[in-house]
């Protein structure tokens, strides 16, 4: 278990899952210029792009150890993995909860909203494209949003989950689609292989 600690880098993921939290907070409201395809520039928060921090250090995480090794691991390590971006977004979620109820507004709902969508698409990616390729894909995801998620009257796209408020309906089915399906295929399908 210290070894899949170590290999996993599980206490650098809760300072880059507090770090994201809090950069968050204070960066949040921050805009950044966007690219739009309906001919005008958009807007996109600080907090859409920063909450990919802790599903990119997970997919780093879970591309450190070796898969051979892992494949015949007395422990089942994919349950471990799983349980561990599982266990991310509930203390996200914890996290936001608690900054909602301390007043930081509906920033905060969102934040972990996020985290836990980019952790259950992680999970989902890596399966299929391995941790640098899944990596690279999730890096696109808000930069596909700010490009083509909104409606030409500033409305965020349905599909868009990043992009919702904290309050939407379709953000929060994505969401836990997300992080139904992302469990699943990777407790149901092995990794490429990484040589």
């Amino acid at each position: 278990m210290i070894w899949w600690c170590k290999a996993r880098a599980v206490p650098v993921l809760l300072a880059v899952l507090a770090g994201t939290f809090a950069a968050g907070l204070l960066f949040g409201d921050g805009e950044l210029p966007a690219l739009s395809t309906h001919g005008q520039a958009g807007h996109f928060l600080v907090a859409h792009v920063i909450t990919l921090l802790p599903a990119v250090f997970l997919l780093h995480g879970l591309g450190r150890g070796d898969l051979r090794t892992e494949t015949v691991a007395g422990r089942s390590l994919r349950v471990l993995d799983v349980g561990l971006a599982l266990a991310l977004a509930a203390t996200g979620a914890t996290c936001g909860s608690l900054a909602y109820a301390a007043g930081q507004g509906a920033l905060a709902l969102v934040l972990a909203r996020n985290i836990a969508g980019y952790l259950g698409l992680a999970l989902l990616l890596r399966p299929v494209a391995g941790h640098r390729p899944a990596a690279a894909v999730l890096a696109a995801v808000p930069l596909l949003c700010s490009a083509a998620g909104r409606h030409p009257d500033g409305r965020p796209q349905p599909w868009a989950w990043p992009l919702h408020p904290a309050d939407s309906p379709y953000a929060l089915t994505a969401v836990a689609l997300l992080l139904l399906a992302g469990p699943a295929c990777t407790l149901l399908r092995s990794p490429p292989p990484t040589t």
